[in-house]
């Protein structure tokens, strides 16, 4: 019998099959953190063939193509895309292990009916079939996220963003999921970037705001932030590599402020002191509005500069970071909390050996009412298989309440990657089945359900919307 992507996939037990058919199976998505692009989904862009829609952007697979020792060419380069998708076919039998191999092949019996195996004998056969469908209108981002019956969508935003395409969706009768802007300052945070000067000229322009000094810049940030909200904005999101918080003044930082906007370069020790400063400031307006704070921490980002210089960041070449940064993270959530201003915070860490740290950070802070204020976010990037989401979810469980996580994201570029929210509710039904069968857990099948519709979907629904 072949048990590959079968109906019991990643479901062990009896108890865990229950769970999966009568709570997981069916439920909508809430996909709280993505890189879609607004303009894709408005547009209802039609794409000429399957490597267009699987491989372009995609570094998860340019890096396991990589690994198995494709050509630049056949990745970001000049090759044709069918002889991309071939080269992708050839990498994949050498995937089993990876999770890529699992999602591959559920994104196309999900979105397209395929139960083939991807494999070089099968992939001109494959690429056809999914090109013939790719034709029709049913095959664009639209349909996509209406086949995975997703309710919510949170982009990530860049503060100068004018949001135009959240706008129009927003306005459309005919689109029923809500796209929402996510707030993502890295352009104010990191002043150090050679982009800094041109970033700050074209919030001026979107802000009205003419920046001069610390004062001003705050009071440009404050009008996006404001202006996120009024388009449906609920949410920030950082991508912090290490977090050293220092307490700052503004008497502190407006001259660090003023000698990078002078052009000057700053120490180390200067830097701290600024997005120690800004980061608190941008998380007390967070407050304000009720919105949610994503810290995506341990990315250690650009690692092979010659092929950064070729093709650009964020292509690929990013891994696991070894910063210790649980005191930063204290010191900036206690600061915020000691102004009364600490908003609904998503911790993630990239480093799996500092889940024990984030885990147990959340019972730190709390707010009466509000269960699992501060989250312990999923298994993200690296972590995002089945160890790294079991891992997560039983430190969660030994040190918190696993009943009130706000589950699964995707994290991705691609219209297809809704399969892994499956991917992970199957896994959280695993462990709970598990948990029952061995006599961990009490078999009461109406509270566990509930936990895992609660997991699957309505925690993050209420976390993020009701106020």
């Amino acid at each position: 019998m072949n048990t590959f992507l079968n109906k019991h996939f990643l479901l062990d037990t009896k108890a865990a099959v229950d769970l999966y058919e009568n709570a997981a199976k069916d439920l909508p998505i809430f996909d709280f953190h993505c890189h879609l692009v607004p303009e894709e989904v408005w547009e209802n862009k039609p794409y000429e063939n399957i490597t267009q829609l699987w491989l372009g952007g995609d570094h998860y697979k340019w890096r396991a193509m990589r690994m198995h020792g494709i050509g630049e060419e056949f990745i970001t380069g000049e090759k044709s895309d069918w002889e991309k998708f071939e080269a992708w076919a050839k990498t994949m039998p050498y995937l089993i292990g990876n999770p890529l191999h699992h999602w591959a092949h559920m994104e196309l019996k999900m979105f397209f009916g395929i139960e083939k195996i991807l494999s070089p004998e099968k992939a001109r056969e494959i690429y056809d079939e999914c090109n013939e469908k790719l034709a029709q209108p049913d095959y664009r981002p639209r349909s996509f996220i209406e086949t995975a019956n997703v309710k919510f969508i949170g982009t990530t935003d860049d503060p100068v963003s004018t949001l135009e395409y959240h706008q129009k969706l927003k306005a459309d009768e005919t689109f029923d999921a809500i796209i929402a802007p996510t707030f993502r300052p890295d352009g104010a945070l990191y002043i150090e970037r050679p982009t800094f000067h041109n970033w700050v000229k074209t919030l001026e322009e979107v802000s009205d705001v003419k920046v001069t000094d610390l004062d001003s810049f705050l009071q440009a940030l404050q009008q996006r932030v404001d202006y996120f909200h009024e388009n449906g904005g609920r949410a920030s999101d950082h991508d912090i590599q290490k977090l050293e918080y220092v307490e700052t003044t503004k008497e502190e930082a407006a001259p660090i402020f003023a000698k990078r906007l002078n052009g000057e370069e700053l120490t180390d020790n200067e830097l701290t002191a600024y997005q120690s400063f800004l980061l608190k400031q941008v998380g007390m307006m967070y407050a304000e509005k009720s919105w949610v704070m994503q810290l995506h921490m341990g990315a250690m980002r650009n690692n092979n500069t010659r092929m950064k210089e070729l093709i650009g960041p964020d292509t690929g070449f990013d891994s696991i970071g070894e910063k210790n940064f649980a005191e930063g993270v204290s010191k900036f959530l206690d600061a915020l909390e000691m102004e009364n201003k600490l908003p609904r915070t998503v911790l993630f860490n990239l480093n799996p050996k500092d889940n024990a740290v984030l885990a147990g950070m959340m019972g730190n802070f709390y707010e009466a009412g509000v269960p699992g204020k501060i989250q312990f976010g999923s298994g993200w990037w690296f972590n995002d298989h089945i160890d790294g989401m079991e891992r997560q979810m039983k430190d969660l469980a030994n040190v918190g309440l696993l009943s009130h996580f706000i589950g699964m994201l995707t994290d991705s570029r691609s219209f297809l990657s809704y399969a892994r929210h499956d991917y992970f509710r199957r896994i959280l039904c695993n462990i709970l089945g598990d948990w029952v069968e061995r006599g961990l857990a009490p078999n009461d099948p109406k509270f566990l359900e509930e936990m895992v519709r609660n997991i699957g979907y309505n925690n993050a629904e209420k976390y993020f919307l009701e106020r």
